[in-house]
């Protein structure tokens, strides 16, 4: 195998990620962030890694595409519902992705989201900004305060974990669900491990952190927002298959619940009509990971995985 091999970089990887390729001696290709998955498929035949994102499907038709020479899918996130693990599985193909280094950024968003819908803070400034504030008045955007609230938490893994640590000098009571107990959060958080539908009753704020799967695929959906409490708070920084987003904004619209705040979304970029036109709903735009440490160290971290991947040596983070 020749010493410089391609890495195909489908749509755009840090400077702190191009230099460890460089150093390496490996030729990059770059998509773009405009990048069609046709034109990926152009860019990829003789690529022995490809760099993804969670906007980048990667199936048969990219894997294909690359040929017989690829030997890595490094994914530029935590998750990797975007890539075929099985077909990955039928061609040698290893896949990592980049924990860790974003855990801190995800969670102090996710608390940013917690606080923002729980008060409201969302359409209290675009009342603002577009000119509707009247002045104050007693009995507008009256929202949850956090201080003694129960906090259920939905998956106790890394991120929601420090999710559970930050919130905690806040809450009243902190709950969780999860596959497993978490001990080491029930002794030093006091955090009660509960059944999900005891979480859903009980919280007055809940927050996912559980990955995309076919078991999670909407999660919160018509039935569990009803069993919700009617003030509670939903925040949702994990993957947008979680929500059943018309189930939501049909939630918010009937005040089923008090609000929610959301960073990920069903089918990305587009966010669905009612759930913009909804009230009482904290909307970003993917930004969980964006602080300069985080995507940094994501960068940093894909570019090492292809790096020892392609000289016959275990990644940092495999997958498969």
């Amino acid at each position: 195998m020749p010493e410089q091999q391609v890495v195909l970089v489908c749509r755009h990887l840090l400077p702190a990620g191009l230099a460890l390729l460089a150093e390496a001696g490996h030729e990059v290709r770059e998509g773009g962030l405009e990048a069609t998955a046709e034109e990926l498929r152009e860019l990829a035949p003789g690529c022995s890694a490809i760099v993804a994102d969670p906007s980048v499907e990667v199936g048969p038709p990219l894997l294909d595409a690359a040929g017989a020479e690829l030997r890595v899918v490094a994914n530029f996130a935590v998750g990797y519902d975007n890539v075929d693990l099985d077909a990955c599985r039928e061609r040698d193909v290893v896949v990592t992705n980049t924990p860790g280094v974003l855990t801190n950024a995800t969670a102090e968003l996710a608390l940013t989201l917690t606080m923002a819908a729980a008060r409201r803070a969302g359409e209290a400034e675009a009342d603002l900004r577009s000119g509707r504030w009247a002045g104050w008045d007693p009995g507008a955007y009256l929202g949850l305060e956090l201080s003694e609230a129960t906090v259920g938490v939905v998956g106790l893994g890394r991120i929601g974990s420090r999710y559970a640590e930050l919130v905690r000098p806040l809450a009243g009571e902190l709950l969780y669900s999860a596959r497993s107990p978490k001990p080491e959060a029930e002794r030093d958080l006091a955090a009660e491990r509960v059944t999900f539908e005891q979480l859903l009753e009980r919280s007055d704020v809940i927050s996912l952190h559980a990955p995309a799967s076919p078991e999670t695929h909407h999660l919160i959906g018509a039935a569990e927002l009803r069993a919700m409490q009617p003030h509670a708070v939903l925040v949702n920084t994990s993957r947008g298959s979680l929500v059943d987003s018309s189930a939501l904004a049909a939630a918010l619209a009937a005040d089923e619940i008090g609000a929610a705040g959301l960073d990920v979304y069903e089918r990305e970029p587009e966010v669905p009509p009612d759930l913009l036109a909804a009230p009482r709903c904290v909307l970003l735009p993917h930004i969980g990971s964006a602080t300069r440490a985080a995507r940094d160290g994501m960068a940093t971290l894909a570019a090492a995985n292809v790096v020892a991947a392609l000289a016959g040596q275990e990644p940092p983070n495999p997958v498969i």
